[in-house]
């Protein structure tokens, strides 16, 4: 089969891309606007990327086109389409499906699911849960929208069968998104993905441009529980759940069928004792695994242990799985360190984290501080990119998740409303530049011998980590 992805080097149809080129399938594909790594990652898998979204794509004639959410029927101030491809395949009645729902006809079908939703971490915690699965002899298959530093890609079929279990049958851990699955079909992806086990890792408001409210988001979640199978003698579905999580709560309140298992609070199914770079799992209490590792971070802690929960269902120990997570690599843009520069004595430290959310940048800030000595600094240099952010649902927020950085740097760039005033309560800890040069300027006069630079973005940044080294070197 020949399939033409548009929109190909976004993290879930770059993975998709991957899949179907090992799984024999033709791919090629287009998108606008490329950056690493999913598009390093393509080319070495020999897939042709085509610049932008022209009709002109019609002439490769593949037996479907994948279309992934980037994709619109938005018209331009000319009234010319957006996305003509688009348009010219309509027009043509040609075969069209939703990257969601091609992984679901084509790589899904037959293996035990094992699907991460929540408003952060997804992406760290299924490629957890890879790495366990991977130590326990299980060979999954997997799609993170990520690089997972264990395995360098973002995605893989994995085995045909399960090893460990035969009953289970193989497994295939999966990032499941909330966001919606193509402008044909509004419903959030994850709702394709059937799991067997479900992770509920969080629940906050986000997507503010598909989304009203949180009630909203919490009605998607539910119709994600609505597909694990149920609990008992004829049933084998399980849903592990974040127990700190009142939205989670009100989500199983609406109706579960399935076995539950709680992580995260004291009186959890999976807790914790001890800091987040190296503590003790309890299991109903008793202790079940030891975690050391190199990551920071109550949010790690709490995804380690959604990971256990979660690989417990397919036949994993406790203790397997926390010595597994021991030589946990993360993920590519979380907190992966960029460079480091000698400087007067002293280095400074430059980081890449994908944090774009109030909340998700607090925990990485606060991750960061933990590990630090009192005198070390943080400069947080970050860009408001994500739809929710660039609508300002999340302005009021920004102080509050940037309280633990000593210094704080942001992109206004394409805002639609007003950085300098939205950070005025932070004094003269905040700086604010219409673009990313001003902004590296106002970070390379400010910073010294010692300091930590966390660049955090959803995006590419324009290159800033690079730039901040280049220019580090020249001090």
């Amino acid at each position: 089969m020949h399939i033409h992805i548009l929109g190909i080097c976004g993290t879930f149809m770059g993975g998709l891309a991957a899949l179907a080129r090992e799984a024999g399938h033709k791919v090629t594909g287009c998108d606008a606007g490329v950056y690493p790594p999913m598009s390093d990652q393509l080319r070495a898998l020999g897939i042709e990327l085509i610049e932008g979204f022209g009709a002109e794509q019609l002439d490769l004639k593949p037996d479907v086109f994948v279309v992934g959410n980037v994709v619109s029927r938005q018209h331009l101030a000319d009234g010319m389409p957006k996305f003509p491809l688009m348009e010219a395949i309509l027009d043509a009645g040609l075969p069209y499906t939703s990257g969601p729902q091609w992984m679901a006809e084509h790589v899904l079908q037959g293996r035990h699911v094992i699907a991460v939703a929540g408003t952060h971490g997804k992406t760290t915690t299924t490629a957890m849960i890879t790495w366990i699965l991977e130590c326990a002899g299980l060979e999954p298959g997997f799609l993170v929208g990520g690089v997972p530093m264990n395995f360098e890609v973002s995605a893989r079929l994995g085995g045909s069968a399960n090893p460990a279990s035969p009953s289970i049958g193989p497994c295939f851990v999966i990032e499941a998104d909330e966001y919606d699955t193509a402008f044909f079909d509004k419903r959030s992806k994850f709702v394709h993905y059937r799991p067997r086990t479900a992770v509920l890792n969080n629940l906050e408001f986000d997507h503010a441009d598909i989304f009203d409210s949180l009630a909203d988001i919490e009605r998607q979640f539910h119709h994600l529980v609505r597909t694990v199978p149920g609990k008992g003698p004829h049933g084998s579905g399980r849903v592990v759940v974040n127990g700190l999580e009142e939205s989670l709560a009100r989500v199983l309140y609406q109706g579960c069928w399935s076995d539950v298992r709680s992580f995260g609070a004291a009186v959890s199914d999976f807790s914790a004792s001890g800091e987040p770079h190296d503590f003790v799992v309890l299991h109903h209490g008793k202790r079940a695994g030891h975690v050391q590792w190199a990551l920071t971070g109550v949010h790690n802690q709490l995804n380690a242990l959604a990971a256990i929960a979660a690989a417990e269902h397919v036949g994993v120990s406790p203790a397997l799985a926390a010595l597994a997570l021991g030589s946990f690599e993360n993920v590519k843009r979380r907190m992966e360190i960029r460079g480091q520069v000698a400087i007067g004595g002293g280095i400074i430290t430059v980081y890449d984290d994908f944090a774009h959310h109030p909340t998700a940048i607090r925990t990485t800030v606060d991750g960061l501080r933990r590990r630090l000595e009192a005198h070390e600094r943080i400069l947080a240099i970050f860009e408001p990119r994500s739809n929710t952010m660039k609508l300002g649902a999340m302005k009021a927020q920004l102080p509050w998740s940037l309280e633990q950085a000593d210094l704080a740097f942001c992109h206004s760039g394409g805002l639609g409303w007003d950085a300098e005033e939205a950070l005025a309560v932070m004094g003269d800890k905040a700086r604010v530049a219409a673009t990313i040069d001003d902004l590296i300027t106002q970070v390379i006069k400010e910073a010294r011998p010692g300091d930590h630079l966390l660049c955090m973005s959803n995006g590419s940044f324009g290159g800033i980590h690079l730039k901040l080294l280049s220019l580090l070197q020249n001090k």
